[in-house]
């Protein structure tokens, strides 16, 4: 059984729009904690994350406290909008209605989870039994719920997107997901 945890990033800031370099807020720099207390009794082989500085910075010290580099796969990012949305929650609602939807210049859920699942596909052929880290986004990370649990849709996805940081944790025997769980940090 590989165990696969994905780590959606602490509260960023959001004064700055820009996806790739937007970092953790003062509060997300301080919520880190959470995510290294949770894996404290749990043995890890990689911790993985996509490029973005807020979820490289998100599980920075679980890789520096089990002496892990961060393997940075660029498949793993959140998906791409197009540019900043004044109105997410009904391009979010576009998105969870049709999988193919997308603004110009944009991804749709459906793209976004073909790249994430690829990457995902690469991190079960490597550490097949191992337990593994990635640093995700929310719609990123809602998308791989989606493809082992299709009835995963938008409620589900609404009601997590305040929950920064935010862990699901997958069960894999081969390719095959035999359990989805998530755990709300601060409910803990």
């Amino acid at each position: 059984m590989t165990e696969v945890f994905f780590v959606r990033h602490a509260q960023s800031d959001l004064t700055n729009h820009d996806e790739e370099s937007r970092a953790l807020s003062p509060k997300g720099l301080a919520d880190r904690r959470l995510v290294t207390a949770f894996f404290a009794e749990r043995s890890l082989d990689a911790v993985f994350s996509s490029p973005y500085r807020r979820t490289v910075e998100t599980v920075e010290p679980l890789a520096r406290e089990r002496g892990l580099a961060i393997r940075l796969d660029s498949d793993f990012r959140e998906r791409d909008a197009g540019g900043w949305l004044e109105d997410f929650d009904a391009f979010a609602r576009a998105q969870w209605a049709d999988f193919s939807y997308r603004l110009p210049g944009g991804e749709s859920l459906a793209e976004a989870q073909t790249r994430n699942l690829r990457a995902l596909s690469r991190v079960l052929a490597e550490y097949p039994g191992g337990s593994v880290v990635i640093g995700s986004h929310g719609t990123a990370l809602c998308t791989v719920i989606h493809a082992f649990d299709p009835s995963f849709g938008y409620p589900d996805f609404a009601a997590m997107q305040g929950l920064m940081p935010w862990i699901v944790q997958f069960r894999f025997h081969g390719a095959a997901c035999r359990h989805i769980q998530t755990f709300d940090l601060f409910a803990e």
